[in-house]
């Protein structure tokens, strides 16, 4: 009974979901200013460049750039003013580009096309006062082997830098990049490959951080660090120096791409003033600090006091004027915030005039302190992700927990260690945008579930204590307790473990391949918690998570003796809701448990109080589908559309099309539609065969009864408008033996020959997703201008890849082809309200339009 051609899918954390529980909001990706950077590719609107002029090719003329995607410049030639007839979209990789003067040093002609000649009676003139103060494109960008890549992605693996040690120096020292994720560089030391203690997490715009050279060009030594000074000789870090010298060429990054460093101002700070400081390395506390030395007009290093008499180490970083968490003295106090008192302070009670005065010190006057801002956009309550101060491997969920001026306090969820709340900047480098690692293939810590989170009935006879070492069960594996927490149970109310039975048959609903992946067993603790916590792993085990949910609900017409729980269960990027009764008390749990099982038509013993070690009592191993749901499988007459027999899906759409449109409440509208070639492919016998995973109108149906969190049912009308077709290739009814022989024919010719990408007049219907995973690796091929598509062009186009729930919105806004093909990455997240994460995916299906439109049509 093994679906060995289904893969197991890991539960993986879901934003949507977690701000949906929460009721919170997401930070506005706006206030990240540093990502929004890591996002440019270097060309910019109004940039300008020699393009070769199409009617003859070895003639040049200015153009400038009107916006960007990915490697697709959208251009159009100096002279046409606001007239957007003529733009012209080119391939970074494949046109004639070059920057501003490339004619002119490589003998090239510079000649106005014909189709502006008339405006332009003297060449020179004009372009002299086009050019005046013009910008041009990025030379780098254009020519080389730099050429079409994004700016980031120049920061490979291998690449050197020169890195600032800020806690004893200014010298620098060689530094590798061992991974870039979206702009965030894992480096290190030179000299230390096989080392990766000291491997530091910065990104790529951090002031400290620079290209190689630049130390020798502003007067600072190359020097490693004190702290790896002593692993090799000193002839030895010499011998490593020569030899990146050498190689500086091969290795080094391009300087332009440091451009958007925030540029250091001029302090005025001096040696023995005293302020309040929070340490980058523990950011949990703000404590008094003192100048401890000044290097020159940009740098100065400030040391948080301890006035202990015995202490062997100091906490001293170097520091800018715009360094984050540096604050002038009673900016605390002012705030209502918390200072904590230098250790070996005598008291708790911290004053500043007494202190000041205690250590001969003044103050470090206002004006030293960059002015502080309050416009950005956080707001208490809201969500981002953030780097762990004490593991920087770790970016965790964070909730904004008090905001005073420029600076946030965030709680992080999920970290391996508990950390007390963080002090941040605004601006700092470490925090990112909901969906940041998603968007760049890192791993977010997820937020620990907590089984026994709500309050069991007092009984004072009878306590269970949980022990710290102990885990609630293996899908809760980080969660531990406290060594104090106790959960306190009245015996009545106690649950008894609950079992998974690997072994026993996993039904048509369940996957038996996820059913092996759920933990051993679940509990003891209170019922209600406990067989919640079993019903959902059961849910989230299923084929199709929904089709569960629905089986699991509560029957309105039947006598409600347990207790409603909400459960949800997710489908093809639908949420459902629905209320499920579970009972209370003990003596009801193997009841309730084997009558589920039932429910599901699988074996009564696969979950439950009883383990089965070796055989199942009910010999459910022999038992072949037919013969089981016979003896323990439910058959709802009620359900419409299931008459017995248990007739294809197929069948059912094609005999009740009117009645089933009639009877839909519309959600499935995002479903994307299989074609009937992909109908009914599996074997008899075969779990998907059996109702695991076929079935889809009939849940169309059925899910009716399900809570769903969606909106405007006009706009869903709407989109379903061109699925109409689809479905009149359907009432004609053909037989079983027809469609099984079509079927065999088809499956023959899509062995010897991949489908074409394509939308003609004559198919209707875009391919099935499955083509659509086969072919994506290929070039997209159009069968009309995307300049003379209509916006149902666009949204049929779209409900044919990945990013089908973003139709309604393409809907609802008009937009057509040409204003497609204008998009770009900021412009969609902007008036669309996308995260970073679905407007990237969307951008790079309309970068695949921009390019076979180039290839196909701007000629």
């Amino acid at each position: 009974f093994s679906d060995a051609g289904s893969s197991v899918e890991e539960m993986e954390f879901n934003w949507d979901e977690y701000l949906e529980d929460t009721g919170a909001t997401a930070a506005p990706h706006g206030s990240f200013k540093h990502v929004d950077t890591s996002l440019q590719n270097g060309f910019a609107p109004g940039m300008k460049l020699e393009v070769a002029v199409k009617s003859d090719q070895n003639t040049y003329w200015v153009a400038t750039i009107i916006t960007t995607c990915g490697q697709l410049l959208l251009l159009r030639y100096d002279g046409y003013g606001e007239d957007r007839k003529a733009d012209f979209w080119c391939d970074i990789m494949t046109a004639d580009l070059h920057p501003i003067g490339w004619c002119e040093q490589n003998k090239k002609i510079l000649k106005v096309p014909e189709g502006i000649k008339d405006k332009i009676p003297d060449q020179e003139e004009f372009l002299q006062r086009v050019l005046k103060g013009a910008c041009s494109a990025p030379a780098n960008l254009l020519e080389g082997l730099h050429r079409g890549k994004n700016p980031l992605d120049l920061i490979a693996p291998g690449s050197r830098l020169e890195l600032q040690n800020i806690r004893d120096s200014l010298e620098a020292w060689i530094v590798n990049v061992v991974e870039n994720v979206g702009g965030r560089l894992k480096l290190r030391y030179e000299g230390l490959e096989d080392s990766d203690k000291f491997d530091q997490w910065l990104f790529y715009l951090d002031p400290f951080l620079h290209q190689v050279g630049w130390a020798a060009q502003h007067g600072y030594s190359l020097q490693p660090p004190l702290a790896i000074r002593s692993l090799k000789s000193e002839a030895d870090w010499q011998e490593i120096l020569k030899q990146v010298k050498e190689e500086e060429e091969e290795s080094s990054v391009p300087t332009d791409l440091f451009k958007d460093k925030p540029v250091i101002g001029v302090h005025s700070f001096s040696e023995g003033m005293k302020l309040e400081a929070v340490d980058p390395m523990a950011p949990f506390v703000i404590s008094p600090a003192t100048v401890l030395k000044v290097y020159n007009e940009k740098y100065f290093m400030i040391e948080i006091d301890d006035l202990r008499p015995d202490r062997t180490t100091s906490q001293s970083y170097i520091c800018h004027v715009n360094s984050a968490g540096i604050f002038p003295v009673q900016w605390s106090l002012k705030n209502g915030l918390h200072l904590s008192p230098p250790p070996g302070y005598p008291g708790q009670d911290f004053d500043w005039a007494d202190y000041l005065k205690q250590c001969g010190a003044e103050a470090a006057p206002q004006s030293c302190f960059p002015s502080l801002t309050s416009d950005h956009g956080f707001k208490e309550n809201m969500k981002l992700e953030a780097v762990n101060p004490v593991d920087p491997e770790e970016v965790c969920i964070a909730t904004v927990t008090k905001l005073k001026d420029s600076y946030l306090w965030l709680q992080l969820e999920g970290s391996t260690k508990p950390v007390p709340d963080c002090i941040v900047s605004v601006e700092s480098m470490n925090i990112f945008p909901v969906g940041w690692c998603e968007t760049n293939g890192y791993q977010l810590r997820p937020p620990r579930k907590r089984l026994l989170s709500l309050p069991c009935v007092p009984f004072p006879n009878l306590h269970f204590r949980i022990l710290s070492s102990r885990t609630v069960h293996d899908g809760l594996k980080n969660q531990e307790l406290n060594s104090s927490d106790s959960v306190v149970i009245n015996g009545k109310y106690c649950c008894p473990k609950i079992y998974f039975n690997h072994r026993c048959f996993s039904g048509p609903y369940l996957n038996k391949g996820r059913i092996a992946e759920l933990p051993q067993s679940v509990g003891p603790g209170n019922c209600v918690l406990v067989l919640k916590e079993v019903l959902t792993l059961l849910i989230n085990a299923a084929y199709k998570p929904s089709r569960v949910l629905r089986e699991l609900q509560l029957d309105e017409e039947a006598a409600w003796h347990g207790h409603g729980e909400t459960l949800k269960a997710k489908y093809k990027g639908k949420s459902y809701r629905a209320t499920v009764e579970v009972v209370r008390t003990a003596d009801r749990v193997a009841d309730f448990c084997r009558k589920t099982c039932i429910k599901l038509e699988c074996c009564p013993n696969l979950f439950g109080p009883q383990m089965v070690l070796d055989k199942c009592s009910e010999n459910c191993s022999v038992l072949t589908k037919t013969k089981y749901t016979h003896y323990y499988g439910k058959r709802k007459n009620k359900r419409i559309g299931r008459p017995p027999g248990g007739h294809s899906n197929l069948e059912v759409a094609m005999k009740k099309p009117n009645k089933r449109r009639k009877r839909r409440k519309h959600f499935f509208v995002h479903k994307k539609k299989r074609s009937s070639t992909s109908v009914d492919n599996t074997p008899a016998g075969s779990p998907q065969g059996s109702g695991g995973e076929e079935d889809d109108d009939q849940d169309e149906v059925d899910e009716e009864s399900l809570t769903e969190d969606s909106t405007s049912e006009h706009q869903d009308e709407l989109l379903e408008e061109s699925e109409v077709s689809e479905k009149k290739s359907l009432s004609s009814s053909p037989t079983q033996s027809e469609l099984s022989h079509s079927l065999a024919q088809d499956r023959d010719k899509r062995k010897r020959k991949l489908r074409t990408f394509s939308f003609s007049d004559d198919e209707n219907k875009p391919p099935s997703p499955k083509d659509i995973k086969m072919e994506v690796a290929e070039k997209l091929q159009l069968d009309s201008n995307p300049l003379e598509w209509s916006v149902a062009d666009v949204v049929r186009f779209l409900k044919s890849t990945d990013c089908a729930p973003l139709a309604r919105i393409f809907l609802d806004q008009e937009i057509d082809g040409q204003a497609l093909l204008l998009l770009t990455l900021p412009t969609v997240q902007e008036c669309m309200d996308l995260k970073l994460g679905p407007a990237i995916k969307l951008c790079h299906h309309i970068e695949r339009v921009k390019l076979a439109f180039y290839q196909q049509f701007a000629n």
